[in-house]
């Protein structure tokens, strides 16, 4: 198994997309890329920790690869805004790859700068560095599309991405489909 973690907005909704597809194994909403220890939701809410919202994904590469992980975090989410996805601003909602090797992040950079040369994107801002501390959220905010799938917040932007998913990556959607 390998993990891969990345930031696009809202965890919830990060999380249930990437939970439809065969070889993932795990998927768990988390923060990384700030500068306070084991910080609380309230706190990375308030911009002060550095954190972004995050899921760390582990999935078996022979399964799934790397490259199409990244393929679908380009999908689900817009690479172009800053500190922001949908309605939700601020910098924990920024794009980011953390990198848990070399291999992923020399991956990672080519990938984004291959869909800028092919004209897919125009000024990706997605942070994209070595992964340092991942820390895995509150219990309540893990698997929170699947246990709320009537919330609001969750009809309205978990379920498109989980719906863009199945669309999109049909083949490598697991036998049955979370509820959306």
């Amino acid at each position: 198994m390998e993990r891969a973690t990345f930031g696009g907005g809202c965890f919830w909704c990060v999380e249930a997309a990437f939970k439809e597809l065969e070889g993932v194994q795990s998927v768990t909403s988390g923060y990384a890329g700030g500068h306070t220890e084991d910080p609380t939701y309230k706190a990375v809410c308030s911009g002060k920790t550095g954190h972004a919202e995050v899921v760390q994904i582990e999935y078996d590469p022979d399964a799934i690869a790397y490259a199409d992980l990244l393929e679908v975090l380009f999908t689900i989410h817009d690479p172009t805004t800053k500190d922001r996805e949908g309605p939700d601003v601020g910098s924990q909602y920024r794009s980011a790859i953390y990198a848990h090797d070399d291999d992923q992040l020399e991956t990672a950079e080519a990938f984004a700068e291959e869909l800028e040369n092919e004209g897919l994107y125009d000024g990706i801002v997605t942070e994209i560095e070595p992964l340092d501390t991942f820390y895995e959220a509150e219990e309540h905010h893990q698997d929170y599309f699947e246990k709320n799938p009537n919330d609001a917040y969750c009809s309205m932007h978990a379920a498109p991405k989980v719906e863009k998913v199945r669309e999109k990556f049909g083949e490598n959607v697991e036998g049955e489909p979370t509820s959306a």
